[in-house]
């Protein structure tokens, strides 16, 4: 995959998605267009948080989605921030969980909720959006 320097000049948020089938191997395709947009942005003190929260949202759409496809996306929200969103067929919440110690699952939102500054589901007609947005040290709105 390439990224040239029209789609990092881009007006607007710049932003990059992919169609992905619905399938286990797809979080590392989105771990893979999340590290090659990050560093085309020069974002890579963001590349562990971002790669582990796309893994996490990629999984859960696998597991808890519907449909054959999803879409996975990260966009620029500001010069520190990046949006990692993916999208499913599914129109059903996912839910942030308390896993006992002897539990193997059931931990992906927690890590999400870790590591995003904010975190959110959009319901749409055709399904959701569930989505994280990541800060670097230079995002004085960081908490």
């Amino acid at each position: 995959m390439t990224i040239t320097a029209a789609d990092t000049m881009s007006i607007g948020l710049p932003e990059h998605s992919r169609t992905f089938p619905r399938v286990p191997e797809s979080a590392g395709l989105a771990r893979d267009l999340a590290v090659t947009t990050l560093r085309a942005w020069r974002l890579e003190p963001l590349l562990h948080d971002t790669t582990l929260v796309a893994s996490e949202l990629v999984a859960n759409a696998v597991q808890h989605g519907s449909g054959r496809f999803l879409v996975f996306g990260v966009e620029r929200s500001s010069r520190f921030r990046v949006r990692v969103h993916v999208t499913d067929q599914s129109r059903v919440r996912p839910v942030l969980r308390c896993p006992n110690d002897e539990e193997t699952r059931g931990r992906g939102l927690r890590l999400v909720s870790a590591f995003a500054v904010v975190w959110g589901i959009d319901v749409h007609t055709r399904g959701k959006t569930v989505w994280a947005d990541l800060a670097g040290t230079g995002d004085m709105n960081r908490p």
